[in-house]
């Protein structure tokens, strides 16, 4: 199997295990104990140390997760739009794979859908 379908079999996993009211729990459990030991280690800056060392690699872990799963969804969901305007017949071709266009062919897209939007839409 290759290392990519490996990651986004363990990214897609690992988010619906990390996003399950169980990981959500498990979290809080993890940080009412971590709460009920500061005074007994007075508050220390090691204390606080454990906590913020331990959240920061867990964000930093969790960005790479959630952006892996929102690429693959996104993709899925940009090949489904492509799919429904190739079947629709009079939808414009050309309008599959906007995603690859420059910001500023985006932004002439917008204002030409933005044009006609108000030139079906009557005047208030």
């Amino acid at each position: 199997m290759p290392l990519k379908d490996t990651f986004h079999t363990f990214a897609r996993s690992s988010a619906e295990a990390l996003g399950s009211p169980y990981a959500f729990a498990i979290a809080i459990a993890i940080l009412l104990v971590w709460a009920g030991m500061g005074p007994i280690f007075a508050f220390s800056d090691t204390w606080q140390l454990i906590i913020n060392t331990a959240t920061t690699i867990v964000t930093f872990l969790m960005v790479f997760l959630i952006q892996n799963t929102q690429n693959r969804d996104a993709r899925a969901l940009h090949l489904k739009l492509d799919e429904l305007l190739k079947a629709q017949k009079g939808a414009r071709n050309s309008l599959v794979d906007l995603e690859d266009l420059s910001d500023h062919e985006l932004d002439r897209l917008q204002a030409e859908f933005e044009r006609i939007r108000k030139k079906k839409s009557p005047e208030k």
